[in-house]
């Protein structure tokens, strides 16, 4: 039997930042390769010094992700295929109890002013399980407008209107 890796993970908005004092940070730019409209999604990423090519497909909660390193180079010579489909964004990572690990994403560019949280879960019950703290807002796991696919090609009214919920 083939296992396809999954990624079984919760997004929500922020209602407050927490403390970021002493949490690691990482300047992401990531690119889409395919169309919105696509059902997989091809992504380019670059977090600090590293470059990873991803496949991701499915809805909701639980979506299968493979994830493939790249050199620099690799990644430079494909990075213009993802023009007009761009997302920068700062991570911060830490922990949120439990032994769970959370990446707050704080948004740059046309999509200043966002800030999103996302937890990573070992099975479905335990995301479901899962109660945020405080300093978390709504939830937009099932938002598709809140994927980064789709706030990479938003246009600006659609930015606007997500940046201020």
């Amino acid at each position: 039997m083939n296992v396809r890796p999954q990624e079984i993970e919760r997004k929500f908005l922020l209602r407050a930042l927490p403390d970021l004092a002493g949490i690691s940070a990482v300047a992401i730019r990531q690119g889409y390769v395919t169309a919105p409209q696509d059902s997989t999604e091809l992504r380019l990423r670059q977090a600090g010094e590293r470059h990873f090519l991803s496949v991701k497909g499915g809805e909701g909660l639980v979506r299968t992700e493979r994830e493939v390193p790249l050199t620099a180079e690799q990644f430079e010579a494909l990075w213009p295929e993802t023009r007009d489909r761009r997302v920068e964004k700062t991570r911060y990572k830490g922990a949120v109890g439990g032994g769970l690990v959370y990446e707050l994403d704080i948004y740059e560019g046309a999509l200043k002013g966002l800030m999103t949280v996302e937890v990573e879960f070992t099975s479905e019950a335990e995301a479901v399980a899962f109660l945020p703290p405080d300093w978390f807002g709504k939830d937009v796991t099932l938002d598709k407008r809140y994927r980064n696919k789709a706030l990479a090609v938003a246009d600006a009214a659609t930015l606007e209107a997500l940046v201020r919920i």
